[in-house]
């Protein structure tokens, strides 16, 4: 038994119950141990709570940057509609991104501070990597400069907002139509047609 087992276990509960509805003695009946056995990798439910938020911390920086690293040549339409379709699936098959959106939304109270320190930090950072991408387009006239690269990579991150709600709280279809009528909406006001 190694501390990743517990990991992946406490994830999958995390990610499926939060926080609150997740317990150490559920987690070790995943792992096939007893709940004093997860004392030997992890000091509590906290500590192995904020671990698994600093993994996903580093999970989705490490996605958001090979996506850019794959996709930077794309028209600019594309590389953004395929960002917000690349995160919508990931919400309904990882396990990791659905904790780490969860969790942004529904910190535990008394974890709140140190959790939602990363998570502005993870937003600061994605705003900061969609700038020069967007301000780039803006360049060369494949979107308006009108609306000028600040706003619109805010916009943008609203967009994604919308989305983690509806992965949250509406299911496929809702999504689906949140995703749809919000992209065409953003691209609209964001393009030179």
């Amino acid at each position: 038994m190694t501390s990743d087992q517990i990991k992946e276990a406490a994830l999958k509960q995390f990610a499926k119950n939060g926080y609150e509805g997740t317990s150490l003695a559920r987690i070790a009946e995943d792992v096939g141990i007893k709940k004093q056995s997860i004392y030997t990798h992890f000091k509590g439910k906290d500590e192995l709570f904020l671990q698994l938020c600093r993994d996903a911390y580093e999970i989705e920086l490490k996605w958001v940057n090979h996506f850019i690293e794959c996709n930077t040549a794309r028209p600019i339409e594309e590389f953004l509609f395929r960002f917000l379709s690349q995160c919508k699936e990931r919400y309904e098959k990882d396990d990791s991104n659905q904790f780490w959106v969860r969790t942004a939304f529904f910190p535990p109270a008394h974890l709140n501070e140190e959790i939602m320190r990363n998570v502005y930090e993870y937003l600061d950072k994605l705003e900061k990597l969609l700038l020069p991408i967007i301000k780039k387009a803006m360049e060369e006239g494949e979107i308006s400069s009108l609306i000028g690269e600040q706003r619109a990579t805010a916009a943008f991150l609203g967009v994604l907002d919308g989305i983690f709600v509806e992965m949250l709280y509406g299911g496929p279809e809702r999504l689906q139509k949140r995703l749809d009528a919000s992209w065409y909406l953003y691209w609209r006001g964001l393009s030179n047609v």
